[in-house]
C-alpha cells in the first residue's frame, strides 16, 4: 500500500516537473530569440557606425576645404567680389551644420552599440540560468522516471555512493558547459568585437581622423584587457596553478585576499600547526571546499566578516569557516540540505564524505554560522 501511495506521489511529481520543464524551455527559446534579434541589431548598428564614420570623415574634409576657400576669397578683394565671399561663407556654414549633425549621429550610434552589447551580456546571463535550470529538471526527471523499487532503495539511503556519483557527474557536465559557454559567448564575442573595432580604427587612420582613432583605440584597449582577464578567470577556475607551484596554504592566502577585495567582506586566514604538502587531489578538494564555503557566505550569510582556520595535525587536517552573518535555525538544517534549498552545503558534505571525513555545521539565527570539516591524511601523504 505504501508503495502504491509513493508511486502516485512520484507520478504527480513527474507531471509537475514535466510541465515546469516545458515552461522553462519556452522561456529559453524566448531568450534565444531575443538574443538573436539583439545580435542582428548590433551587426546593423556596427555597419551604420562604420558608414557614419566615413560620412563624418568626408564632411570634415569638405569643411576644411570650404574654410580654406573662405579664407582665400576674404583676403583677396581684387580678385573676388562680395558675392563670392557670401557664397563661400554660406557654403562653409552649411557644411559646418551638416558636420555637427553627422557627428551627433555618430555619437548616438556608438552609445547605441555599447547599450546593445550590455543588453546581450544580460540576456546571456539569463539564458545561462535558464539552461542550468533545464539541466536540473532533466536530471530529476530521469531520476524519478526510473524503476520505482530502485528509487525507493535510493531514498532509504541518502548517502548512497551511486547517488553521489550521479551528482558528481552532473556537476562535471555543468562545469564543462559553463566553461564552453564562457569561451563562446564571452571571449569569442570580445575577440570578434576587437577585430571589427580594429578595422574601424584602421579606416579612420587612413582618413587622418586621429581624435576618433584615439577614442576607438582606448575602447579597444579596454576590450583587450577584459578579454585577458576573462581568460585568466577561466584558466584559474579550471585549475589553480598556484596549488602545484606553491602549495595549499599560499594558494588559500591569495584566494582570501582576492575574496576580500572583490566581495568587500573583512576576511582573516589562520594556519595552525606545521604545514604539510598533501596529495594533489586532496589539495584541490580542500581548495574547492573553501571556495564553496566563501561563495555561500556571499550568497546567503549577509556577513561583514569571515574567518578561515586551517589546522594541520599528524593524521588529519581541520577546516573551520566562521562568519558573523544572519545564520539559520539548526533544527531544520538537515531537511533544508536534503530538500535542495542548500545545494552548496549538500555538495560540500558529499565532497567531505568522499574524502572519508566529516562536516559539522553550527548556526543560530542572527548569530552567524560555523562550518567545521575534518579530513584524514592518508599515510602516504604524511611526513616521513
Amino acid at each position: 500500500m505504501q508503495v502504491d501511495v509513493f508511486d502516485r506521489v512520484i507520478k504527480n511529481a513527474i507531471d509537475v516537473m514535466e510541465n515546469s520543464k516545458y515552461q522553462v524551455f519556452e522561456i529559453c527559446e524566448s531568450i534565444r530569440a531575443e538574443r538573436e534579434a539583439l545580435n542582428n541589431e548590433l551587426q546593423l548598428v556596427m555597419e551604420e557606425t562604420k558608414t557614419m564614420i566615413d560620412t563624418v570623415d568626408k564632411f570634415e574634409v569638405e569643411y576644411r576645404r570650404s574654410r580654406v576657400r573662405l579664407t582665400e576669397v576674404s583676403r583677396d578683394f581684387k580678385r573676388f567680389k562680395e558675392e563670392d565671399i557670401r557664397t563661400a561663407y554660406e557654403a562653409a556654414t552649411q557644411l559646418q551644420a551638416q558636420l555637427a549633425i553627422y557627428r551627433e549621429k555618430e555619437l548616438h550610434l556608438k552609445h547605441r552599440r555599447d547599450d546593445l552589447q550590455k543588453r546581450i551580456k544580460n540576456v546571456d546571463r539569463q539564458l545561462e540560468r535558464a539552461e542550468v535550470l533545464m539541466s536540473q529538471f532533466n536530471v530529476i526527471l530521469d531520476f524519478l522516471s526510473g524503476d520505482l523499487n530502485q528509487v525507493t532503495r535510493l531514498l532509504e539511503s541518502a548517502k548512497n555512493r551511486q547517488l553521489m556519483g550521479l551528482k558528481i557527474i552532473l556537476a562535471q557536465e555543468e562545469e564543462r558547459k559553463r566553461i564552453a559557454r564562457e569561451i563562446h559567448d564571452g571571449l569569442a564575442q570580445n575577440m570578434a568585437n576587437m577585430v571589427l573595432r580594429t578595422e574601424i580604427a584602421e579606416r579612420m587612420l587612413n582618413k587622418e581622423a586621429y581624435a576618433s582613432v584615439k577614442d576607438e583605440l582606448i575602447d579597444l584597449k579596454a576590450s583587450v584587457r577584459g578579454g585577458i582577464e576573462e581568460v585568466r578567470k577561466i584558466i584559474f577556475n579550471l585549475r589553480p596553478m598556484a596549488l602545484d607551484d606553491l602549495g595549499l596554504v599560499p594558494t588559500l592566502r591569495k584566494f582570501v585576499q582576492d575574496f576580500e577585495e572583490k566581495a568587500k567582506i573583512s576576511t582573516k586566514f589562520d594556519v595552525v600547526g606545521k604545514e604539510l604538502r598533501l596529495p594533489s587531489g586532496m589539495e584541490v578538494a580542500v581548495y574547492r571546499l573553501v571556495q564553496e564555503s566563501f561563495s555561500n557566505v556571499v550568497k546567503h550569510a549577509q556577513a561583514s566578516h569571515v574567518t578561515l582556520e586551517l589546522t594541520f595535525q599528524k593524521a588529519m587536517i581541520k577546516l573551520a569557516i566562521t562568519d558573523n552573518g544572519v545564520g539559520f535555525a539548526m533544527d531544520s538544517i538537515d531537511k533544508r540540505i536534503t530538500s535542495g534549498n542548500h545545494y552548496g552545503l549538500m555538495g560540500m558534505r558529499e565532497r567531505v564524505e568522499l574524502l572519508e571525513g566529516r562536516m559539522d555545521i553550527q548556526s543560530e539565527v542572527g548569530a552567524g554560522t560555523k562550518i567545521s570539516m575534518v579530513i584524514p591524511i592518508k599515510s602516504d601523504s604524511k611526513e616521513e
